[in-house]
This record gives C-alpha cells, structure tokens and sequence, in this order.
C-alpha cells in the first residue's frame, strides 16, 4: 500500500487496485487502491489527462458503453461489488452531473427531474412525481425559481439553474454518492459559488466525488483531496493537510504550479 494514500474507516466506498486501459495496453489509471468517507466532499485533481475522469466513471460503470475499455480491479458501494448490481440499478445509487449542464432539451423542467424514473419505466402516480420534482428542486434551491414554470423547457434557464436542474435530476433517486465531473468550469463565477455552497449542503445527505482543476475550489469545499499523476493515484489525504504540508514531491509540484 503506498504511504501516500489514508486509510478510511467504514467507507461509502471503496476502488481496489483499479487499471483502466483504453486499447492494448494504453493505461489511463494504473492500479489505484483508494476509500471513500460517507457525507464528505473529496476532489480528485491532477493535470490533464492524468486519469481523474476516467477513474470518476469507472465508479458507475460509464465505461462499459464503450467495448474497446477494458477495466481491472475492484470497486465496492458499501461493501458490495459494483459489479453485482445491475447498471440501471447502480447508477441509480450512484449519480452522475457532468462538466456542461445538459437538461434534456425536449423535456419540461418538470419531466426533467423525474427523466430517470421514466428512462427506467417506474410507473409512478401524480402526486409521487410532484413529490419527488418539488423535494429535488428544493434540494438544489431551485424550486421558489421555477415553480411558476415547471413545464417550460429546461434550456431557457441561465447556465448555473441549469447545472442545478441536472444535479436535482441525479438527486431525484436518492443516490448514496454523487459523481461531478468539473460541475462548474462552463460557469460563471456567481453561478460558480451558488453550486459551490449546495455542495457543501448536499454533503449532509450524500458523499460527493468531484473532478476539478481548479484547486482553489478543492482547497475551499472538499474535505478529502486525491492528487492523480499519469494514471497513478500518488497522494490521498484531507485537503488541508495535502495543500499545507504534501508528502510527495509531485503533489507539490502541482499545488504550486510548477506543472498542470
């Protein structure tokens, strides 16, 4: 075990010597062992293409639409393989917001939050959808500003509500952890610290895993910090002790800008 990587007691989550190869041989995350702690904010960082986003989807399985990756390893939820749960089931436990937001286009803000449930075919009545789209929109801090216009196109709205409507989408199933791969680099510095505070709220309820270059926002929100090298996980701890006192000379290197 390399000394560089903490120990987590009764983790959410938990990556056990996991490569990712893209083609024969193409290594893109390179034997990484790493537990995740339940309520917490922990950012992978690391330069591009050192392997964050990859190893972020390999934890709802993403990279199985893809027949040309192949993965190694093991990654548990709770103790249990994620490999045992089907897909759909997984990825209900575990959501997912990408780097632009991305509400359905055809779709009401309404239809979607509750996309999910539809996608899946769970029949639901009337009054479970309106449950489930006003608790969701609350979560986010969006319903008192959408409430008057649930069946209006979700792409009318400013690009940080629409981030927000995609973050109530992928809390709409309760998961247990959410995946956010660079949530706020399409926005705007406002619409950047609204989605930074809901993030820290959110972590009451759920365990956050979030991609970011930006270090400052690491250093501001997330409790523990990854720092990713060439598809090498080479330091793990909590993100203050790794941004005043790192132990690898890489780690560093990068928080003090010598490269990235």
């Amino acid at each position: 075990m390399n000394d560089n990587i903490l120990q987590i007691q009764n983790p959410v989550l938990s990556v056990n010597r996991l490569s990712i190869a893209y083609g024969k041989d193409k290594y893109a995350v390179k034997d990484v062992t790493a537990d995740v702690k339940r309520n917490t904010i922990t950012a992978i960082m690391g330069p591009s293409g050192c392997g964050k986003s990859t190893l972020l989807r390999a934890v709802n399985r993403m990279h199985e639409l893809y027949p040309n990756i192949k993965t190694e390893g093991e990654i548990s939820l709770n103790g249990e393989s994620i490999y045992g749960i089907s897909t759909s089931k997984l990825r209900r436990k575990i959501g997912m917001v990408f780097q632009r937001p991305n509400p359905f286009p055809t779709l009401s803000i309404y239809e979607n939050v509750i996309a999910g449930y539809e996608l899946n075919g769970n029949k639901l009545k009337r009054s479970q959808k309106d449950e489930i789209v006003e608790s969701s929109l609350n979560d986010v801090g969006l319903f008192g500003e959408v409430k008057d216009v649930l069946n209006k196109k979700g792409n009318f709205l400013s690009g940080g509500q629409q981030q927000r409507l995609c973050i109530a989408r992928a809390l709409a199933f309760k998961p247990e952890v959410i995946l956010m791969d660079e949530p706020t680099s399409a926005l705007d510095p406002l619409s950047t610290a609204k989605i930074e505070d809901l993030l820290v709220e959110l972590k009451v309820n759920y365990s956050i895993i979030l991609v970011t270059h930006n270090m400052s926002q690491a250093a501001r929100i997330s409790d523990y910090a990854m720092f990713m090298y060439l598809g090498e996980l080479v330091e793990y701890d909590k993100t203050k002790k790794m941004f005043t006192n790192p132990r690898d000379s890489r780690t560093e290197g990068y928080l003090t800008g010598k490269f990235g």
